[in-house]
């Protein structure tokens, strides 16, 4: 579900023409619909109900500020992965009390200012971790709770980059040693270890490897609370997946239908972090094509976009669906399927400027015949699109904009050559 629809051949963001956006904002572009956002927000909110959980947000899958205090506006906390997105919760107007911290990495500035602005809750993923923050925490003398990461070694049958509950990731502990961990730290005073946190991994097509991992975990929990330990809440993470096709991805219903049952009468305060089932489908990326041209027997379409402004194709190997802004005549509203193909297409490589062979949006899809000015759409662009963006080749990241109804407004600007060097 989402607001992008085309009108008499024209792609409309809710109200607003897409190509009126590029017109006054240039491309490449960031687009985002408000109206989704929170439509997927609220649908999670809905399907979990009976868990009553704090659904937290997580920044690092779509961060600009406007779009964070959208969800805090509608009772989002959120889960944070670095003092930067702890800023950026706060300066949203998240309630710090909503936020969670995850993270291998969490450096003593970090700590501090996550224990001084009393955060939520610590997701801690190691033994030396807990001991640091057992140690700050006693510092400050402030008392804050933690959350074990544990891996129950569950294959989600995602990409190899986005596998993080298996026993050989960086993250977490293996569920072995959880046992262990509690009994060595489990009772420490200014560090309360009283939670347990899984991520298994994202994007996860199927609430079967949540259902193994939880009750892996119901089991361990079951285990420590029979030697005294009060484990009074359960984050089971994030990584639902989103419909980058049409139906491929489960609803968060279809997700509650099987994971809700585990956890009924459990006594647990449920956390979820769900990031890309909100934000993937409420962005696109606009561009405009500025070259076509053969190599051989591969014809490319060489547009203003590129790897620097999405890196989900070079870095993933993902694949976003690709249409024309504006459909000539005979040009079918699309399926969102990527082999759709319409007729007249020409199988291409949508590509950017970038100096590397890694630098494309999608090869081998068939698209309408492009020409130079014409303006393509890069559907399902929100999620790990804009905050992934980099400035290689020396090339200004592009503007976000958010629409909400028949108005849009840039909530960040596009940088310029004096921002490029602005820190140097």
């Amino acid at each position: 579900m989402d607001f992008f629809e085309y009108r008499n051949g024209e792609l409309f963001c809710e109200d607003v023409a897409v190509a009126d956006i590029a017109a006054k904002a240039g491309t490449p572009v960031y687009i985002y619909s408000a109206a989704t956002l929170l439509h997927h927000y609220r649908a999670i909110e809905q399907a979990f109900a009976e868990l009553k959980p704090l659904i937290c947000y997580s920044i690092k899958s779509l961060a600009n500020l406007s779009v964070l205090r959208l969800l805090a506006q509608a009772g989002s906390g959120f889960d944070v992965v670095s003092g930067g997105e702890i800023a950026r919760a706060l300066a949203a107007g998240g309630d710090p009390s909503k936020i969670v911290y995850a993270g291998v990495g969490k450096t003593d500035r970090e700590i501090r200012e996550a224990i001084a602005a009393g955060i939520g809750t610590f997701n801690v993923e190691s033994e030396a971790e807990f001991e640091n923050l057992a140690r700050l925490a006693a510092e400050a003398k402030r008392t804050v709770h933690a959350a074990l990461r544990v891996n129950p070694d569950v294959d989600p049958k995602t990409h190899r980059y986005t596998t993080t509950g298996k026993k050989e990731t960086k993250f977490g502990v293996d569920i072995e040693r959880a046992e262990r961990f509690f009994d060595r730290y489990g009772r420490d005073e200014f560090a309360r270890l009283d939670a347990i946190h899984l991520h298994i991994g994202s994007p996860i097509y199927s609430a079967d490897p949540y259902v193994e991992a939880i009750r892996k975990t119901l089991d361990l929990i079951a285990r420590l609370r029979d030697k005294g330990f009060s484990v009074t809440a359960l984050d089971i993470g994030g990584g639902f997946g989103a419909d980058y096709e049409e139906h491929r991805s489960p609803a968060a219903v279809q997700y509650a239908q099987q994971i809700v049952p585990l956890l009924r009468g459990s006594g647990l305060a449920i956390i979820l972090e769900p990031g890309r089932q909100i934000s993937c489908n409420s962005g696109l990326l606009v561009t405009q094509v500025q070259y076509v041209k053969q190599g051989g027997e591969r014809n490319f379409v060489i547009v203003d976009a590129a790897m620097t402004d999405l890196i989900r194709p070079a870095l993933y190997e993902a694949q976003h669906f690709i249409y024309p802004v504006r459909l000539g005549e005979g040009v079918p509203v699309p399926q969102r399927k990527m082999d759709f193909a319409p007729p007249a297409g020409t199988k291409v490589d949508v590509v950017g400027g970038v100096c590397e062979s890694s630098d494309f949006l999608a090869k081998d899809r068939v698209l309408p015949p492009a020409g130079r000015g014409d303006l393509l759409a890069v559907f399902s662009a929100g999620a790990y699109g804009f905050v992934m963006a980099s400035q290689y080749n020396s090339r200004p990241r592009p503007p976000e904009v958010l629409v909400e109804g028949d108005a849009w407004r840039i909530v960040r600007r596009r940088e310029t050559y004096e921002d490029l060097m602005a820190g140097e």
